[in-house]
C-alpha cells in the first residue's frame, strides 16, 4: 500500500478496525494522535496518518490475535525500539504457556462433552444426560 497520508477513517479502514478502535487505542496510549494542521478543526484541518501509523495498527491487531493483552502490546511496542529480545522472547513464551492450559481446558470440556453426547445417544428414556449435567453445575 502506497500511501502518503490518510484520515483517521482510511487508517482504520487500512487496519481492519473501526474508527471507534483507533480513537481507543489513541486513548490507552498505543497509537499516537498526531496534531492537526495550522487553523484546527474549524479550518478544515484533518489530521492526518502515514504508513506507520497503519503498520503499527497491524501489529497492535496481530498481537491482540496472538492474545496478548493490551498492556503486553504496549510493552512489545515498547520493546520494538530496542533491541530486548529476551524480554519479547519471555512475553511469548508466558502467552505459549497461557494458551496450552486454555487448550487443556477446552480439551477437557471437549472430552466431557463427547461423554454426554455419547450417554445421551446411548438412552431414550429418563432425563437427558446433557441437561441434566448442566442442571447440576
Amino acid at each position: 500500500m502506497a500511501m502518503k497520508s490518510t484520515t483517521i477513517a482510511g487508517l482504520a479502514q487500512a487496519g481492519g478496525v473501526g474508527v471507534e478502535t483507533v480513537r481507543y487505542y489513541q486513548r490507552r496510549g498505543l497509537l499516537e494522535q498526531p496534531a492537526r494542521p495550522e487553523g484546527g478543526a474549524s479550518a478544515g484541518g484533518v489530521r492526518r496518518y502515514g504508513e506507520a501509523d497503519v503498520r503499527r495498527l497491524r501489529f497492535i491487531r496481530a498481537a491482540q490475535a496472538a492474545g496478548f493483552t493490551l498492556e503486553q502490546v504496549a510493552e512489545l511496542l515498547a520493546l520494538d525500539a530496542g533491541d530486548d529480545h529476551a524480554r519479547a522472547r519471555g512475553l511469548a513464551l508466558e502467552r505459549i504457556a497461557a494458551l496450552d492450559a486454555r487448550i487443556a481446558e477446552l480439551q477437557t470440556a471437549r472430552d466431557a462433552l463427547k461423554r454426554l453426547a455419547r450417554a445421551c445417544g446411548e438412552t431414550t428414556t429418563g432425563p437427558c444426560p446433557i441437561l441434566s449435567a448442566f442442571e447440576g453445575a
